[in-house]
């Protein structure tokens, strides 16, 4: 089918939808339509991400899922150790993406605040305002965010793929990374092949 019911909708994400499209729900919203149908697909947006987790489960499949994109899409790429991929690297946009996916999904149940917004960086201040992130952190993470994304932009426009030198964001790199470690390290097992943490 080229489209599915409301019901449809809420049947596929309830029983058979896999983490990966539940993080991409953090990130859905209505941009154009009937705003009946957007009520509806909103109420059910709602209703998975603030559905309770095994937060274990959870921190294994987003990370399953984070090694994965890594492999495949630098894999082919002449990046050296020397460059920063701003969107795929370690430490890059992906990670904070990621993590704030991350605790959408496993904190929403107990703060439907999270499920409210769906960008980043409104997610990050309700993380930061809630106590569920330290303000700092937040703060780190949302400068990091946003100065990828305006370098990624730039590059762009001069037709420049996005990497840069990798020393350029170190002090952003770290944080996110640290902060990277800190939130899945619970849930690490000897057998994680990457970790998302240099």
């Amino acid at each position: 089918m080229l489209v599915s019911t409301a019901q449809g909708f809420r049947s596929y994400q309830q029983d058979s939808a896999w983490t990966w499209e539940h993080q991409a729900l953090v990130r859905a919203r209505f941009v154009a339509g009937d705003p009946v149908v957007a009520a509806q697909v909103e109420v059910v947006r709602r209703d998975i991400l603030c559905q309770s987790r095994d937060e274990g489960a959870l921190a294994a499949d987003v990370q399953k899922m984070r090694a994965r994109m890594r492999k495949h899409l630098l894999s082919g790429e002449p990046i050296g150790t020397a460059d920063f991929h701003l969107k795929q690297g370690r430490g890059g946009i992906v990670d904070i993406e990621f993590m704030v996916q991350y605790a959408v999904l496993a904190w929403a149940h107990r703060v439907p605040d999270l499920a409210h917004w769906s960008d980043n960086v409104r997610i990050l201040e309700t993380l930061g305002r809630e106590g569920l992130f330290e303000q700092p952190e937040c703060d780190a993470l949302t400068g990091a965010y946003l100065a990828y994304r305006s370098a990624v932009h730039q590059l762009s426009l001069q037709q420049h793929p996005g990497v840069v030198p990798a020393d350029r964001f170190d002090e952003f790199r770290a944080a996110v990374c640290a902060k990277w470690q800190q939130l899945f390290a619970p849930y690490m097992t000897t057998n994680d092949e990457d970790t998302g943490v240099e």
